[in-house]
């Protein structure tokens, strides 16, 4: 059996500390795919790093959201004032 590799490695720490990463656009595609689906296999999908993949760009992460029907969510913002008379 052979030991993992430093790539794995290192995904698996990213998996890990996945929420307090703030930008995977540096990553490469193939890598980045892999972290997500880690990260999903993982259950570590959250609604900032859902964020965090969708940001990037990435089609094929886009389409695997889309075919798993992964919404997010929109937290609507509510005036504090709309004309200041009441």
């Amino acid at each position: 059996m052979q030991p993992p590799s430093l790539l794995s490695l290192a995904i698996d720490s990213a998996v890990l500390h996945i929420s307090a990463i703030p930008d995977l656009s540096a990553i490469p595609d193939l890598i980045l795919i892999d972290l997500f689906l880690r990260t999903l296999k993982a259950g570590k999908l959250t609604e900032k790093v859902l964020k965090l993949f969708v940001d990037t760009g990435n089609e094929e992460i886009l389409l695997f959201v889309q075919s798993l029907n992964i919404k997010q969510i929109l937290t609507p913002v509510l005036p504090t004032r709309c004309s200041g008379k009441f």
